[in-house]
């Protein structure tokens, strides 16, 4: 009995720490993190200077590799006036460098910001970075992308969970989508009814 009741008490921790590791994102009605960066285009960009302009669509994406992500950032693009027209900006963050946005520039015609997350401080303030296990890191440099190296990382490899949030003039987020399957991702159609 003690040897059961031994092994349930492990299971159990070793299932609270894992919970704990797993990313959870923020949630509707908190109080979105500041952030600031250069795009793309070496302009300065801070939440707090967007938030004065309208409500703020804020994607989190992994990186010009990954062909959801640009879909996603696609259709972003095409229904980019249907955004602005209700007042909204758009902006993008990744864990990638300059080159890796430049790509995605490339690859998707984005107009609006992309931001370089240098460290994942802005991921991990808004509760989407999670870390690469070591095999699908190897899987991802057998493909030729050595996260560390797109990401300017040391030691271990971080991504972003795919999300999306709107957050509006005073800094509150209003929308929330949150999915770790990174294959599912928001439509615009929610993202304008949520506007």
């Amino acid at each position: 009995m003690k040897k059961f009741l031994a092994l349930a008490f492990l299971v159990f921790n070793f299932t609270i720490v894992n919970a704990q590791d797993k990313p959870e994102g923020l949630f509707i009605n908190s109080k979105a993190p500041d952030f600031k960066g250069k795009d793309q285009n070496g302009k300065e960009i801070s939440l707090k200077d967007l938030r004065k302009k309208g409500p703020v669509v804020v994607v989190f994406y992994r990186g010009n590799w990954c062909p959801y992500c640009n879909k996603e950032l696609k259709r972003m693009q095409d229904s980019l006036q249907l955004l602005t027209d209700k007042s909204a900006q758009v902006v993008a963050i990744s864990p990638e460098k300059g080159e890796g946005i430049t790509k995605t520039v490339e690859k998707t015609g984005a107009t609006f910001s992309i931001l370089h997350d240098e460290d994942m401080k802005i991921a991990k303030g808004y509760g989407v970075a999670y870390q690469v296990d070591e095999k699908t890191q190897q899987r991802y440099k057998s493909f030729g992308n050595d996260l560390l190296e797109i990401n300017g990382q040391k030691e271990r490899a971080y991504l972003p969970v795919p999300a999306v949030y709107i957050v509006n003039r005073d800094g509150t987020i209003t929308f929330r989508y949150f999915e770790e399957d990174y294959r599912k991702r928001v439509l615009v159609k929610d993202l304008l009814n949520n506007l």
